[in-house]
């Protein structure tokens, strides 16, 4: 009997801490006030957590004007404007903002250096919600450099007065080579105060970069339009897997990809449930892929308070 297949499993993957909040403060607004409540834009980039949220009784919006007055809003863990604030104060919304904290940390230092006048380069994906709500902080001072090529057509008013602050879902390799090409133009380049890049894209990243040279394929699990999950199978190719996949769900799996293959790396985006991913792992047993070890290079042990205004309410409920 031929030896059983083996399969790489990147631990951490899946939900990260702001993912998790944002998700949980969907599900405990539908349990405080009652269905419906309305998301503006997907509540994280997943397709399953939001038609899951859907069936639930929460309403995805596009902008705060197809909400209806006095409604109850959720802002989604990319983060917004300030003029989205305005805005539903304008429609008298109760709003629960659940803005990760981590790119709420981006939207204060791009307002503090703003305020001393400095120009920002915000490295990022152009139409990306999380940079769309950051330029918003400070439109006059942000220019957007979406990759290491835009780096060599940036001008500044003050080549001594620069910062360069980053969309916190990026290629952590990518975003260093975008800096590096900066920095050769503008010698003076501040770094940001902390690294922007969160710690769930580092350290999914990190521990693709290590199983992918051992395997024939990674599949990542993760939906299209999930910045941070498309990272991942770049970071595979460009570490040793011979190809990776991109996948919503283990139907999409094609059964071409595992022929000829004897390991197989599995991971996930920050905004994906584990039961999807458990989901690959029956479906490659099923192609004798039945030997399954994790891969875990870093413990993550992070958590996010729920935000206030939703905590507040809870409170008096309770009382």
């Amino acid at each position: 009997m031929a030896d059983p297949k083996r399969v790489l499993l990147a631990k951490p993957r899946g939900y990260c801490a702001g993912v998790d909040r944002a998700v949980e403060t969907v599900e405990k607004a539908l349990e405080l006030y009652g269905a419906p409540v309305y998301v503006r834009k997907e509540i994280v980039h997943n397709r399953h957590v939001v038609d899951t949220l859907r069936d639930k009784g929460a309403v995805f919006v596009e902008e705060n004007d197809e909400v209806p007055p006095e409604s109850v809003v959720v802002f989604s863990a990319h983060g917004v404007a300030p003029e989205v604030h305005d805005q539903a104060a304008d429609r008298r919304l109760k709003a629960i903002d659940a803005t990760c904290p981590l790119v709420t940390k981006v939207h204060n230092e791009a307002r503090r250096f703003a305020r001393d006048d400095h120009d920002i380069l915000l490295i990022g994906h152009e139409g990306h919600e999380e940079v769309v709500g950051t330029s918003g902080e400070a439109p006059e001072h942000i220019t957007l450099v979406d990759g290491p090529e835009a780096a060599d057509r940036v001008e500044v008013r003050d080549p001594e007065k620069v910062v360069w602050l980053s969309q916190t879902t990026l290629s952590v390799d990518e975003t260093m080579e975008t800096v590096d090409r900066l920095k050769k133009r503008l010698p003076m380049l501040q770094d940001p105060p902390s690294d922007d890049i969160c710690y769930a894209t580092q350290n999914r990243q990190q521990v693709v970069k290590e199983l992918a040279g051992d395997c024939d394929v990674v599949i990542v699990v993760g939906s299209e339009n999930s910045s941070n999950s498309k990272r991942l199978v770049e970071v595979a190719v460009q570490h040793g897997a011979k190809t990776g996949y991109l996948v919503d769900f283990a139907s999409e799996i094609d059964d071409a990809w595992l022929e000829g293959a004897d390991t197989v790396g599995v991971s996930s985006g920050a905004s994906v449930p584990d039961d999807l991913v458990d989901d690959v792992l029956s479906r490659l047993a099923e192609h004798g892929f039945t030997d399954v070890e994790e891969v875990e290079p870093v413990t993550e042990k992070i958590t996010f308070q729920l935000p206030r205004e939703l905590t507040r309410d809870m409170r008096a409920a309770e009382a």
